[in-house]
């Protein structure tokens, strides 16, 4: 494929951290792989229970996705465990689906009106990325969504004082993408196609933003800026990603 079009990129984090690519015009999927820099071989390939189980039959309606390593309800599986939470759209109905990286299968499908996702279905269908946002403290109570129309959303969670106490209380923060808000990436807020995080673990995590025209922007999550960009995607910035 020589262009990126219409396609929903997301992260994950168990083993050896990914950005998997969705192409929903083809109804089929890229892994790169961040550590050797590429794609392996084999890719892209059609997206079938064989590879995203339960998720399959969704993969086409997808509009955003991102991971969470022990998130909220998540502790009953144990310690360390990596959720990729997938929206889309059912018949006009939004959903979300659990997907357990750690044992690779889906684990529910939800109305995001009855998950505790909830607070974002008003933005539904103008969220085109979203990510966990880990530069604030706790780090786990903070997501960040991209918008196609030149806005975005910073959710918060705030924990129950104690475990009887009930649901978690949560904050939704519309913001306009501006020098303020997301330094650096204001000239492209028109463009965001897709994004995807690399959670580097001994240095500043990144966001890449990819853009209309065969673009893509890095942004440094700690730091809260464009780190560098926008940059062609090409075979030596994204090595096969835009093999066909």
């Amino acid at each position: 494929m020589s262009k990126l079009k219409n396609v929903v990129a997301v992260d994950w984090r168990a083993k050896k951290d990914k950005i998997f690519f969705f192409f929903k015009d083809s109804n089929t999927y890229t892994k790169f792989v961040i550590d050797g820099n590429g794609v392996p071989d084999g890719y892209p390939a059609p997206i079938r229970f064989g590879n995203w189980h339960d998720f399959h039959m969704h993969a086409k309606n997808l509009r955003f996705g991102f991971t969470t390593t022990n998130f909220q309800r998540e502790d009953r599986f144990g310690l360390d465990q990596d959720f990729l939470w997938l929206f889309y759209d059912d018949g006009g109905t939004p959903m979300v689906c659990t997907y357990y990286q750690d044992e690779d299968k889906v684990i529910g499908n939800s109305r995001i009106a009855d998950s505790i996702w909830h607070m974002i279905l008003p933005y539904f269908d103008r969220i085109v990325a979203g990510t966990w946002w880990q530069n604030s403290t706790p780090p786990h109570l903070s997501f960040r969504f991209l918008m196609n129309d030149g806005n975005s959303l910073f959710l918060k969670w705030y924990p129950p004082s104690t475990k009887s106490d009930g649901d978690w209380a949560h904050k939704v923060t519309l913001q306009p993408i501006t020098n303020k808000t997301w330094p650096g990436l204001e000239p492209y807020k028109d463009r965001i196609i897709t994004a995807a995080q690399n959670d580097r673990t001994l240095a500043d995590s990144y966001y890449y933003i990819f853009l209309t025209g065969n673009e893509y922007i890095t942004y440094n999550i700690q730091q809260n800026k464009v780190e560098y960009g926008p940059y062609k995607v090409s075979d030596s910035t994204w090595p096969g990603l835009l093999r066909d």
